[in-house]
């Protein structure tokens, strides 16, 4: 199997709704955003952050890490899909297809 395969390369996205109404809860949650941007993630919508992994394997490494930063408080979705499936994604603003703005592509050294 090809190593660059768009079936292969996965997309991790991690969505949540954190309270922010206590002192405690906003602390939590810039704990929980730190977490995700030192682990590589970037933001796609607000409270909708995905990061690029070059196989299923690397994508449990990171989703594990997302794991262990869970804050006490608020919802956390993780997703992971494949770069076929991610690519097949339809962005709209006010009923106006959105052309895609290019990710910040990582640079991966193996």
């Amino acid at each position: 199997m090809d190593r660059f395969s768009e079936y292969r390369i996965m997309w991790v996205l991690v969505f949540f709704d954190i309270p922010v109404e206590t002192k405690k809860q906003r602390k939590a949650y810039a704990n929980f955003h730190k977490a995700l941007i030192q682990d590589g993630f970037t933001m796609f919508q607000f409270s909708i952050y995905v990061r690029h992994c070059p196989s299923r394997e690397n994508a449990d490494v990171h989703i594990k890490r997302v794991k262990l930063s869970l804050p006490e408080y608020g919802k956390v979705g993780i997703m992971k899909i494949t770069d076929k499936q991610f690519a097949d994604i339809e962005l709209f603003e006010c009923l106006n297809k959105m052309s895609r703005q290019p990710l910040v592509q990582q640079l991966e050294l193996f």
